[in-house]
């Protein structure tokens, strides 16, 4: 069976990739809505309550992506070597996992808020506001965070279509609610919230349908708890996450920085760097697709033991990844001053941007490497070795944030940053070998 499945060919990444950059396209248009809805009330008080409330919990959430990533990789070696039990079997402990994290949430939700406006203090009418839609939004936690599980279930087995669809009925059920509930039956921000809450548990609801024979194979194979949630799996699956968690944490560490020390440089180069942020975006957007291409494809070669198509595996993703890269950065480097204009009508936030565009030329070739090394990485379960390269490019950032902005103003800052980028993707370079390695350890 994987022999057969097993063909690396360009259409096949194709076919992973396209849905999840078509998925992704979707997810800006949500926020776009629910800032257009609540602006129809003519005040700015609820613009201000659901932005808030919305990156609260966006913040909460993100803590938990690492589902997605562990899940994924898991997942695709246990389909690789056709071991179907078992891939219901990981997606059940992620699922159970989930379900925790989210009643932990509800439960420990007003020490949460009470914390986060504390962090980011609000006018008194916003923060009732924002209170108002948190108390509705959290009850969605077990929904969004098992999610995550599932979305990694369908990225390691090419079901990204799925995929696809899952955010499609999320999104769009989310705009239509949003339209009704505030527009129609005037709820306010409270209708925003709920509207948001019913697509969270009806996007969970398809895709529990969708593994419902996965799901049904682990329980039926398992015969039992103590064998489904065997202490060794779960180890392994803590191992695998926490190492991803710190990652992650890393990485938001370092942007956050940027933003802050940005906001040191002035309001227009606060602002300026905000709208070129968004091009980062757009990168992450493209390049995600074909980095779940290689998790995939690189699970399942190294499930299967096929350290050929693990670097197959790989050239191919990074031939497609880097192709896209240089499409991008040409893109900013001729058309991103219109882009910019799109993104903001001061004249002086446009001409600071301007300024700094040549980053942003450059900047999705200096990336691509540590997108795809991440897939990899993350198929081949070498999640240690993620961190460890992770912690060795943020000390380098670390430096280069001592040294460079003093020096160059804000152009320092966007230095440092291609630089944290850089070495994430040089260190895990180095480390490449592990991964084809990894597919011929039992051999």
């Amino acid at each position: 069976m994987y022999s057969r499945a097993m063909k690396i060919t360009h259409r096949r990444v194709l076919n992973i990739a396209i849905p999840i950059v078509l998925s992704n396209v979707t997810v800006p248009l949500l926020g776009l809505v629910d800032t257009g809805v609540v602006g129809q009330l003519g005040r700015a008080e609820p613009i201000g309550a659901v932005g808030i409330g919305a990156v609260i919990l966006t913040s909460i959430y993100w803590i938990f992506g690492f589902l997605r990533m562990g899940t994924s990789g898991l997942i695709a070696q246990s389909h690789g070597a056709g071991d179907g039990a078992e891939v219901g079997a990981h997606l059940l402990r992620a699922l159970t996992i989930s379900a925790v994290a989210g009643m932990l949430l509800i439960l420990l939700q007003l020490p949460i808020f009470w914390a986060a406006f504390q962090i980011a203090p609000a006018s008194a009418e916003v923060e009732t506001l924002a209170r108002d839609y948190l108390a509705i939004r959290i009850w969605g936690a077990p929904a969004t965070i098992g999610l995550y599980a599932i979305t990694g279930w369908l990225i390691a087995i090419e079901r990204t279509r799925a995929v696809l669809a899952l955010q499609l009925l999320q999104n769009g059920l989310n705009v239509t609610l949003d339209i009704w509930f505030v527009l129609e039956l005037g709820m306010g921000v409270p209708g925003v919230a709920l509207a948001t809450l019913i697509a969270e548990w009806s996007g969970l609801l398809l895709g529990l349908w969708l593994a419902r024979h996965a799901l049904r194979a682990a329980v039926i194979a398992a015969r039992n708890l103590a064998v489904l949630f065997a202490r060794d799996r779960i180890d392994r699956l803590l191992r695998v996450n926490a190492d991803i968690m710190v990652r992650s944490m890393l990485l938001q560490a370092s942007f956050t920085s940027f933003l802050f020390l940005g906001a040191a440089q002035g309001d227009v180069t606060l602002a300026a760097n905000q709208v070129l942020i968004q091009f980062l975006s757009i990168t992450a957007f493209a390049l995600d697709g074909f980095a779940f291409a290689a998790e995939s494809l690189v699970g399942q070669a190294v499930g299967a033991y096929r350290a050929a198509d693990v670097r197959r595996a790989s050239i191919v993703t990074a031939q497609w990844s880097v192709g896209s890269a240089v499409l991008l950065g040409l893109i900013f480097w001729l058309g991103g001053g219109v882009i910019i204009d799109m993104l903001t009508t001061s004249p002086e936030v446009r001409e600071e941007a301007r300024f700094y565009l040549v980053w942003l030329g450059i900047a999705p070739v200096i990336s691509v490497a540590s997108y795809m090394y991440d897939g990899i990485f993350i198929g081949a379960t070498l999640t240690r070795e993620m961190r460890k390269a992770m912690m060795q490019a943020v000390a380098l950032y670390a430096v280069a944030l001592l040294l460079l902005p003093p020096v160059m103003g804000n152009h320092g800052l966007w230095a440092a940053l291609m630089i944290l980028n850089a070495a994430r993707g040089v260190a895990m370079a180095r480390l490449y070998g592990r991964a084809e390695m990894a597919a011929v350890r039992a051999l």
